[in-house]
């Protein structure tokens, strides 16, 4: 059965907007807002995280050629020619305002940007407005970039403090093969924990307009599970999955949130997920073991090398070797530039006064700002 929810973020995957790359249709899109409007009326909050704006984009200008790779500012163009009409094509589906929110990845990494979008999307919530929610492809970079809506419907989901994401595609759900390809392949109805396994079964996207696949749905999946969020692919296509959906089943695949004493918090449900690393500092296996079991701070006496230039305040990978293989274990904040912890790895803290000028800290990360991988 269904987990009871209050929030749900629901992802719309191109091939439902757009189903021939051709711009956008209602044809499976009805059904959807239909299913959104009954959740409304229930007294229920869902957000909605929709692609299809570069295929709106195409189809206004006439672009039907969907073999061609489009250069990045071709579409830059074209999804800001498209989000209008995308807004325009949501908006016509309800009677309540629908409000455009688009996103970077640079909203996401920093901080208080992060928490600047939580807060307006619970104000726009407030006022009873349906939020529609995007990349913000006109402007954004590739080191800006989420790239693909499964991962930021995760985010968003996390930003709302969801109870629920729904990611709504092409495909039954998770299946053992690639059901496109493998006639007996075999869906998958549950999923309780997201290892190598289960990322081994990802594809890439059959779909002209989609930047995605089931690749990039179990990535979204395990940021959202990790946050105690469950998380169910379903097939946007079939009325038949809309309606188990309505009636409290599970038609696609579900995966399970993490027990509460499993998820992460806030805070390091962003440092995991949505902070990039700088740079990796490789430790010994006593420092290994004391980050791992025993939630201690990783101090300059454990690291045994240093990889890349970073600055206080960013973040880095620790890691270990072992037999010739880097194994990554933690991810944390730096409280020392990386020409500084150079000069003091391997030494006690208390010595690092006499190598540096300043010793604002004992500790390299401290275990508030370091989360395990």
């Amino acid at each position: 059965m269904l987990p009871d929810w209050q929030t749900a973020v629901a992802k719309v995957g191109s091939a439902l907007v757009a189903p021939d790359a051709r711009g956008c249709s209602t044809r499976y899109l009805l059904p959807i807002a239909q299913w959104i409007r009954e959740q409304r009326a229930q007294g229920k909050t869902v957000i909605v995280v929709s692609s299809g704006a570069v295929a709106a984009g195409r189809a206004a200008q006439g672009r039907m050629d969907t073999t061609t790779p489009l250069t990045i500012p071709e579409k830059q163009a074209l999804a800001a020619i498209g989000q209008s009409l995308l807004m325009q094509h949501w908006s016509r589906l309800f009677d309540v305002p629908c409000a455009q929110v688009l996103l970077t990845y640079d909203d996401l990494r920093r901080r208080t940007r992060f928490v600047n979008a939580k807060n307006t999307l619970s104000a726009l919530i407030d006022t009873g407005a349906l939020p529609i929610v995007n990349e913000n492809d006109t402007v954004a970079t590739d080191e800006l970039r989420v790239g693909d809506n499964d991962n930021l419907a995760a985010f968003v989901a996390v930003l709302a403090e969801a109870d629920l994401l729904v990611m709504c595609s092409d495909v039954d759900g998770l299946y053992d093969a690639d059901p496109h390809t493998t006639p007996n392949a075999t869906r998958i109805p549950r999923v309780n924990a997201i290892d190598a396994s289960v990322h081994a079964l990802a594809g890439g996207s059959h779909h002209a307009a989609a930047t995605g696949g089931m690749r990039t749905k179990i990535e979204a999946a395990e940021k959202a599970t990790d946050r105690g969020i469950p998380t169910i692919i379903i097939n946007g296509k079939k009325r038949a999955y809309l309606d188990a959906l309505r009636n409290g089943q599970v038609p696609g695949t579900l995966f399970t949130g993490a027990a509460p004493a499993q998820q992460l918090s806030s805070r390091k449900h962003w440092m995991r997920h949505a902070l990039p690393a700088i740079g990796r500092l490789f430790v010994d296996e006593g420092a290994a073991h004391a980050l791992q079991e025993q939630g201690a701070s990783l101090l300059p006496s454990g690291i045994i090398d240093v990889e890349g230039s970073f600055a206080p305040g960013d973040a880095v990978i620790v890691a270990r070797r072992s037999e010739g293989t880097t194994q990554p274990i933690a991810k944390g904040i730096v409280q020392y530039s990386a020409a500084d912890v150079r000069a003091i790895q391997g030494k006690h803290s208390t010595n690092i006064a006499r190598v540096l000028s300043t010793a604002p800290t004992d500790h390299i990360i401290h275990r508030d700002d370091l989360v395990l991988l």
